[in-house]
């Protein structure tokens, strides 16, 4: 069995990146840093979001689906550094060779980890594979957008059409997934200023939990799994977060039979 990573990473704007790039001293704290820069992308391109070799990973969450079960963990520690839970991440990918599933990772997680892994000096062999070193990834890796080793769910269900794509939250929603608890992306940063970073990893890790539900009603709807196998698969996911005692899983289960 293929190992299935479905991945989420969360992100703040690179303070130190925007020092760096803008020759910006130590006279400015964080926060004016911030603020100016906020302002100056507002005037350039109308939107205050930051590039996104511009934002810095705070938390990466993943579930792994192999022979031995179902897996849900937070990379690292949470007082781990950017570099680290980007070579955590790759480093997991050079292991397994796993099948990437995530809802706009080629949209957004992939090209942060892309950029910032370019910027630590970060080694990703097997997830830059284009053929070089094993065949089988000339036809079928994870860079190519309409490769399956990445399965961005977001866009194949859109048909590769911005126009026609849904957030996470409404369609776990829809399918009758518990969505986004605790926060929404344009709080983390607020919440990483807090020292919120525990929040924050468990809210990425919800994220990640929808998107693993919502992957096995894609399964069931291209016939890749039947019915009684869908059905077997959701159980194991609630079995797994009804034996956690963690709060977010447990208001992730009320929320769910509710």
């Amino acid at each position: 069995m293929t190992p299935i990573l479905v991945f989420d990473i969360e992100t703040v704007p690179d303070v130190a990146g925007i020092r760096r790039m803008h020759e910006l001293t130590g006279a400015v704290d964080d926060a004016g840093v911030l603020a100016w820069y906020a302002q100056r992308r507002r005037a350039t391109s109308g939107s205050d979001f930051a590039p996104l070799f511009l934002q810095k990973v705070v938390a990466i969450a993943c579930a792994m689906r192999d022979a031995n079960g179902l897996r849900i963990w937070s990379v690292g520690e949470r007082d781990d550094d950017e570099p680290e839970l980007i070579r955590r991440f790759f480093d997991g990918i050079q292991r397994y060779t796993p099948q990437l599933v995530s809802w706009n990772g080629g949209g957004f997680d992939l090209p942060v980890l892309n950029h910032r892994a370019l910027v630590h000096g970060i080694a990703a062999a097997r997830y830059w594979d284009w053929g070089d070193d094993d065949r089988e990834f000339k036809f079928n890796n994870y860079l190519n957008r309409f490769h399956t080793r990445h399965l961005d769910l977001m866009d194949v269900m859109a048909q590769y059409q911005s126009r026609a794509s849904a957030g996470l939250d409404a369609l776990a929603r829809l399918c009758g997934f518990p969505g986004k608890l605790g926060m929404n992306g344009a709080e983390v940063g607020a919440a990483i200023a807090d020292g919120r970073i525990d929040a924050v990893r468990s809210y990425c890790e919800c994220d990640v939990m929808n998107t693993y539900l919502v992957y096995q009603r894609f399964r069931l709807m291209r016939g890749e799994i039947d019915a009684g196998e869908y059905a077997a698969e959701i159980s194991l996911v609630r079995e797994k977060l009804v034996a956690s005692d963690a709060p977010h899983w447990r208001e992730f289960i009320a929320k769910w039979d509710a």
